[in-house]
């Protein structure tokens, strides 16, 4: 199952909507952009309590990247995290402690989520026999693949792919998410557009297979 989590204007702006996908628009929820409200933590998992784990979940810009998080809270088995991002995301949060952002997700996730055993970064090479969550941030990729609104890796989409297969023929993929992006409000085009759909098609093919 496909599902689109609508927290800004991206995916309309791109024309992103794969056929058959299940949409989930909180973009009327206040306190999400880039860091996480608690009142918006709430929302947010009460609009995914019912839903699997399991299955593709787009999950708008980089800015939502933390909404990972609520997709692993559901998981009900071991596993480890493989995450594909120009940033680490584990960082101490610049407010309150509590406050869940784009910037520390990771480590919150090592905080709260005892069924996370460990985490990887940029790599297929994950030794411990655990079932797999993966992640991806669009911006590992250099701006030849994926146009967003932070600064990018250099990894090729070819590579990224073949990562991931290696990832999946080595362990059970539980779960994927994919963020990345950027809008018009922070400066994205038509060519952004065009270059992040090319993008997403392919990942959307590879990534529904596993």
């Amino acid at each position: 199952m496909t599902t689109i989590m609508q927290l800004s204007t991206l995916y309309e702006e791109e024309c992103w909507f794969p056929e058959g996908a299940r949409i989930i628009d909180l973009r009327s929820t206040e306190g999400t952009n880039c860091y996480c409200s608690p009142a918006a933590a709430g929302i947010i998992r009460k609009a995914l309590r019912r839903l699997s784990p399991h299955g593709l979940h787009w999950i708008d810009t980089g800015d939502y990247h933390y909404l990972s998080l609520f997709w692993m809270e559901l998981l009900r088995e071991p596993f480890a995290l493989a995450l594909f991002d120009n940033h680490p995301d584990d960082q101490d949060g610049a407010f309150d402690a509590g406050t869940l952002s784009c910037g520390n997700w990771v480590k919150e996730a090592r905080r709260s989520l005892p069924l996370m055993k460990a985490d990887y970064r940029n790599t297929a090479e994950i030794p411990l026999d655990l079932p797999v969550y993966l992640s991806i941030d669009l911006d590992v990729m250099s701006r030849q693949y994926a146009r967003t609104d932070w600064d990018q890796g250099e990894l090729a989409l070819s590579l990224l792919i073949s990562d991931i297969g290696r990832i999946a023929a080595e362990h059970r993929i539980l779960g994927i998410d994919v963020c990345g992006g950027i809008t018009a409000g922070k400066g994205g085009g038509a060519e952004d557009y065009l270059i992040n759909t090319g993008t997403r098609r392919v990942l959307q093919d590879c990534l529904s297979k596993v």
